[in-house]
């Protein structure tokens, strides 16, 4: 049996996707450029440079800095600011700057205010930095009094949020990517890890809080049993192998081969990402959000994921979420399925991690 990652949240930058610089605000290149200053060319980066360059440079402005994301056609990072200075320190580090109307410290508010006063079962909510508001999300049982409720909340913020509507229904992807069984249930793994130097996997937390015991065979012999669970706010489970099962750090890619996975990493707005899940195999999208809440109702309330466009279905939980060698997030859940898409939600796999004192390997 083979096994997948996982992974979970929080940057200095908050976001969604997309790819092209559309969107408020305006992109420079050579802000504040004197006469007989040469110009200096955004530099040209992989997603993950991007998102290390987007937390250094986030560190480095501070309030200045209003979120961030990866534009895949030129490969450069793109840097919101609230001011020219710091969209010059932007350009001379490297990045592409836009002047922006929203601070972070606005679309927290904004956040917060949906938080306090629009906390409605079939919701999300996430930071878009290419359109430098905070899209919010109503699933199709969001209706009558609870949308007009929505609707009046997200228009009173102005131009610091937008709602949209979303066809499925927001639910975490239990049926249960290897699928792995227990009492009733089927998820998928996420990623094979190590504490201790004992071979555990992670998998999502909304899967470890209804089984304990493990099988890699629906009514099989045990691999393993629940050695930490955390759900709601966070989904992410630990399981602890209790049999001679084979746990290489490595992904079923679904078509005779595996993808291996030698590190975990942070999500970046606008970066391709692959899911590997056990009902609907191996599928691509773009991370378009970061530090999503999303509200699956009965109280299930869960903060800080990743936001994609990658379709999933119940039975994917759990399932890993990667980039190329790079475990990014376990499976969550979401609307739509592989036929109509959606939105799914991934648990960022480095908080996961540290919450477990885990490490991949």
């Amino acid at each position: 049996m083979k096994h997948r990652r996982i992974s979970r949240k929080r940057a200095v930058l908050a976001g969604s996707a997309v790819v092209a610089l559309v969107a408020a605000g305006a992109t420079f290149q050579s802000a504040n450029a004197s006469e007989g200053t040469p110009e200096v060319t955004a530099r040209t980066l992989t997603a993950d440079a991007a998102g290390k360059l987007a937390t250094g440079l986030g560190k480095d402005l501070g309030g200045d800095a209003a979120g961030s994301y990866y534009d895949a056609k030129s490969k450069n990072l793109v840097m919101n600011v609230v001011d020219r200075a710091a969209a010059e320190q932007v350009r001379q580090a490297g990045g592409r700057a836009r002047v922006v109307q929203n601070s972070l410290a606005e679309l927290k508010s904004a956040r917060q205010t949906l938080a306090g006063k629009a906390a409605i079962p079939g919701t999300s909510w996430a930071v878009d930095p290419v359109s430098n508001k905070v899209v919010v999300t109503a699933d199709r049982t969001v209706k009558g009094a609870e949308l007009s409720r929505l609707s009046a909340v997200v228009e009173g913020l102005g131009g610091k949020a937008r709602l949209k509507k979303s066809a499925g229904e927001f639910k975490p992807l239990i049926a249960g990517g290897d699928a792995i069984w227990g009492d009733g249930g089927r998820c998928s793994l996420g990623f094979n890890v190590v504490k201790g130097g004992e071979p555990y996997f992670l998998t999502a937390g909304h899967c470890t809080e209804a089984i304990s015991s493990w099988s890699d065979s629906q009514g099989g012999g045990e691999i393993g049993t629940n050695a930490g669970s955390e759900f709601p706010d966070n989904d992410f489970g630990l399981v602890k192998y209790t049999s001679g099962t084979a746990h290489p750090s490595e992904v079923d890619l679904y078509n005779g081969s595996t993808q291996p996975i030698t590190k975990a990493g942070e999500a970046t707005v606008g970066m391709t990402v692959t899911r590997s899940g056990s009902t609907t195999q191996v599928h691509d999208g773009q991370v378009t959000g970061l530090d999503a809440t999303v509200n699956y109702g009965n109280g299930d309330i869960v903060n800080g994921l990743i936001q994609t466009t990658v379709c999933a279905e119940p039975g994917d939980s759990g399932g890993s979420l990667f980039a190329g060698d790079t475990a990014i997030g376990l499976t969550s859940g979401g609307s739509g399925d592989c036929s109509s898409g959606g939105e799914t939600f991934f648990q960022p796999v480095p908080e996961a991690l540290a919450a477990f004192g885990a490490e991949i390997g």
